[in-house]
């Protein structure tokens, strides 16, 4: 069965995915790490692939957070990965908002 391409944007950036993708997957297949620890700045790339281990929230430009190994990717989806992005809100302030959700 041939999955269908579909468009996302990462950092403000469009790219590309498969149908049935997870985020975590996408995101990957675009650069090296799913996104910057909020604490030290350290790349991060997921860990267990369960989505136990809290090593793959990533945050859409809205300020949602996003567990990457178990959401999977959606036309038009809007994530962020890194500190400063411009894209509505920069990164940084969609991290620093206190949503604990």
């Amino acid at each position: 069965m041939q999955r269908e391409p579909l468009r996302f944007f990462l950092d403000g950036r469009e790219v590309g995915a498969l149908q049935g993708d997870t985020l975590l997957t996408a995101v990957l297949m675009q650069q090296r790490r799913v996104r910057d620890s909020e604490f030290s700045g350290a790349p991060r790339a997921g860990f267990c692939l369960i989505g136990a281990c809290q090593d793959c929230w990533m945050r859409s430009e809205d300020g949602k957070r996003l567990r990457a190994c178990s959401t999977l990717v959606t036309e038009g989806m809007r994530v962020v990965s890194r500190f400063g992005v411009e894209a509505g809100n920069s990164a940084a302030s969609v991290l620093d908002n206190g949503d604990a959700s």
